[in-house]
């Protein structure tokens, strides 16, 4: 009885400490939903938090769990995971966050987790005991969601510029102010939807491992989702300012029309995958997507020092936070 009760608290800290890291997911990334959307001048920040927020609990309704299957159950063989598991992935994530945050670096909460993960994993069991093609897809789209990104919104400038080549530019940037809402909305939702998922993921994982869920289930249990949409959104209620900045300003300059032009492109690039269930980096995406937009001007528009400095912080996200998760979970060995 003893022993159970121990598990059951245990497993109570566990779903605590995931639910801190989508909070803090939601903080680190609350500059992806609203760095453009601020920086243009379109919402104040306080008003740009809110906004956001909002949209990340909307996307409980739009989106299928399919992102929360992935990391659940197709990433790692079934039977491998455990408390020790669960409690270095997610200090190994949560250390890297808090890191990149203290810098102002926009580095991926997501493959911080998903880095954790496999530190975690590998240290208890090896390499083997991982889902290859899990794996595979999430790294693919490492290169795949920045790239995709910064293809449409540099597509949709390009549109946009030859639809309004003749309109004054004052006429376009009062009607791209409005319409940088219906964008900024929207990568909110795509935001929400495939970040909180990936924190019900890993409590669903957890819930499995100790026994709480059946492996059959279809579905995690509705307080997991509900628990983690709420989380993430509180997060970005709290905003990251040092990130909105490097996002909004350092990489290149942008108005209103680039804003919309960078945030439906990466709102589309976020649909697909969470529609996929790929778990993408929102922070890789936008970055894509400013990126592509800043390009269309001149490449001079873009600081490709900060852009380079960004993609340096995604290529050591993985192998960090796994490092790091490996740690964890020796310590947790010797402690619990």
């Amino acid at each position: 009885m003893q022993n159970m009760q121990t598990a059951l608290w245990v497993v109570i800290l566990l779903v605590f400490l995931a639910l801190a890291f989508d909070f803090m997911n939601g903080f680190h990334d609350a500059a992806n939903s609203i760095a453009t959307v601020v920086s243009t001048g379109v919402l104040k920040p306080a008003q740009a938090i809110v906004f956001a927020a909002f949209f990340n609990v909307v996307a409980i309704f739009i989106f299928h769990l399919s992102v929360a299957a992935t990391v659940g159950k197709g990433i790692v063989q079934p039977g491998i995971v455990d408390t020790h598991v669960v409690f270095g992935a997610l200090l190994g994530a949560i250390t890297w966050n808090v890191i990149t945050w203290y810098y102002g670096i926009p580095s991926s909460s997501s493959h911080a987790l998903i880095g954790g993960i496999v530190g975690a994993v590998i240290a208890k069991a090896g390499a083997g005991a991982l889902i290859s093609a899990g794996i595979l897809k999430t790294v693919v789209f490492i290169f795949i969601s920045p790239l995709l990104g910064f293809l449409l919104g540099s597509l949709m400038m390009v549109l946009v510029a030859n639809i309004f080549k003749r309109a004054r530019p004052s006429k376009v940037d009062k009607w791209f102010r409005n319409l940088q809402l219906i964008s900024a909305g929207a990568y909110s939702l795509g935001h929400g939807g495939n970040d909180a998922q990936k924190t019900i993921g890993i409590i669903w994982m957890l819930l499995v491992a100790t026994g709480y869920v059946a492996a059959t289930d279809a579905a995690p249990p509705t307080w997991t989702i509900v628990s983690c949409y709420l989380a993430i959104g509180l997060g970005t209620m709290f905003g990251g300012w040092r990130i909105v900045k490097t996002m909004g300003q350092k990489i290149t300059k942008l108005k209103p029309v680039g804003g919309f032009c960078a945030e439906t492109g990466g709102a589309m690039t976020l649909f697909l995958a969470t529609a996929l269930g790929i778990p993408v980096s929102t922070t890789h995406t936008i970055t894509g997507a400013i990126v592509g937009v800043g390009s269309t001007q001149r490449a001079s528009a873009v600081r490709w020092g900060v852009a380079g400095n960004i993609v340096w912080a995604w290529v050591l996200t993985i192998p960090a936070s796994a490092f790091v998760a490996a740690i964890a979970y020796w310590v947790s060995m010797q402690i619990f």
